[in-house]
């Protein structure tokens, strides 16, 4: 069985998105728009048959670092990154105050 330590993640800044992948297949992305001085995440998916594996907290994890090593704050209007940051607190400080409000951080 396969874990999020194999996953190669790239940005692909032609589409907008970082893509997960699993001995050499398409596993997950997380798509974004690149602000000023923030980048939001709009949409992240798992492909259906990696699903269970941790590559969605993989990708989250690997997006947040990046988004932090960047100095962008995130603005998770993806749901999945937002339950991400929920759960674990050391990528709050990325999201400005009012934004942590308006998604419930």
């Amino acid at each position: 069985m396969s874990n999020s330590n194999n996953l190669a993640i790239t940005n692909n800044e032609a589409q907008h998105r970082y893509e997960a992948a699993l001995e050499g297949q398409l596993a997950a992305y997380a798509e974004y728009n690149l602000l000023t001085d923030a980048i939001m995440f709009t949409h992240t998916e798992v492909l259906p048959e990696h699903e269970g594996k941790g590559v969605g907290s993989g990708i989250a994890r690997h997006v947040l670092d990046e988004a932090r090593a960047r100095g962008l704050h995130v603005i998770p209007v993806c749901q999945f990154i937002a339950g991400y940051i929920r759960k674990h607190r050391e990528y709050a400080e990325l999201v400005r105050p009012d934004i942590q409000r308006a998604f419930k951080i």
